[in-house]
Formats: structure tokens, sequence, C-alpha cells
């Protein structure tokens, strides 16, 4: 439960600091036979703080109960 509150926590700072996640893919943008061409696409799923703000908060009262 401990580890849960932790990781609730530490999920939430992200999600205010950052304000959503983003990664790198590779898209093929040609393929022509024996010619091939990618591009690096940058994505973000976004956010919203309402979210960040329930799993700080959530992370924090699991902390707390399971201490008592």
């Amino acid at each position: 439960m401990k580890l849960l509150a932790i990781l609730l926590i530490v999920f939430g700072v992200v999600a205010l600091a950052y304000g959503g996640i983003s990664y790198t893919h590779k898209e093929k943008v040609i393929d022509i036979g024996p010619i091939e061409a990618t591009a690096d696409r940058h994505e973000t799923i976004p956010l919203p703080p309402l979210v960040g703000g329930l799993a700080l908060a959530g992370g924090i009262v699991l902390l707390v109960m399971g201490k008592k």
C-alpha cells in the first residue's frame, strides 16, 4: 500500500509539472521497394491538472492511512 501511495504521489507531481506524457515513435513515410524512409513523430498525451491533483491527493491519503 505504501508503494502504491508513493507511485501515485510521483505520478501526480509529474502530471502537474509537465501537463502530459510525451513520447516519440518512428513512422514509415516512404516504402518503395528497397527504398525506405522513416520519420520521428513526437506525440503528447495531455493530462488535465485535475488528474494530477487527484493522484497526488490520493497518494497522500493512502500514505497517511497506511501509517495508522
